[in-house]
């Protein structure tokens, strides 16, 4: 009788931690896809306390159905933050925050620092991680919402660009996968303009005999090429990073 008990306790669990994770999925497609570095404050903490209660919902086996409430009133008034803060500019304000501009022209401005929660060695080491060593070189840096650093570089140590040069460069377009692990994608192929006939023959002067051979195809549509990448090669032992 014991056996049968522990056995049945272990097959609820099985099934609401199975029924956590697709309450999860449902709720994250819900809220939206999102980085970590995009997340505001209220977003992070909504995800916590779901993250939390999908944890308690796995092993809670007398009132699932509490936990589940739970995670959805949270999800919702995510979700409805989200509409109201892109409806309401005063609203993003509020609930979201606003930039804050901690430096500009050669001054630094400690009324936002004090804001932004940031002291001048964490602005430092975020210039210096983005390359800016030397603070002469900044024009304007802003704290955005979600707590990173956008710099705008001063004119004289701004990248060059090709309009500088009064050059035209040919606009580039993303690479459409054709060939993935031995498989060739016809809808993408279509989509390319190509045709399996066209590939074959691409394929062959590129010294390849078939499509398992290849582990990524993809082609250029603006200069109308093909890469193709071999689908077993042999690792190098050597380690770049060591």
């Amino acid at each position: 009788m014991g056996k049968t008990v522990i056995l049945m306790d272990l097959l609820k669990i099985a099934a609401t931690s199975a029924a956590s994770v697709v309450t999860l999925f449902l709720l994250t497609k819900l809220m939206g896809n999102k980085q970590v570095s995009q997340l505001s404050m209220f977003d992070y903490i909504i995800g916590i306390s779901i993250g939390s209660i999908a944890a308690e919902f796995a092993t809670e086996l007398e009132n699932p159905e509490h936990s589940v409430l739970a995670m959805i009133i949270y999800a919702l008034s995510a979700y409805l933050v989200s509409i109201v803060t892109g409806k309401s500019t005063h609203a993003r304000k509020i609930i979201i925050g606003r930039p804050l501009i901690l430096f500009d022209n050669g001054k630094l401005y400690r009324k936002n620092f004090k804001k932004a929660r940031i002291d001048i060695s964490d602005f430092l080491i975020h210039c210096r991680t983005q390359g800016y060593f030397d603070l002469s070189q900044v024009r304007t840096a802003v704290f955005e919402c979600n707590g990173s650093i956008s710099i705008l570089p001063a004119e004289k140590d701004r990248p060059l660009t090709p309009s500088d040069v009064n050059l035209k460069p040919v606009q580039q377009e993303i690479m459409v996968n054709v060939i993935l692990d031995g498989h060739v994608n016809e809808e993408n192929l279509k989509h390319t303009g190509k045709n399996t006939v066209w590939l074959e023959k691409q394929l062959h002067e590129q010294g390849f005999h078939s499509w398992d051979e290849v582990f990524l195809g993809t082609v250029n549509t603006v200069e109308n090429t093909v890469s193709f990448y071999r689908m077993n090669v042999e690792n190098d032992d050597t380690d770049p990073f060591e």
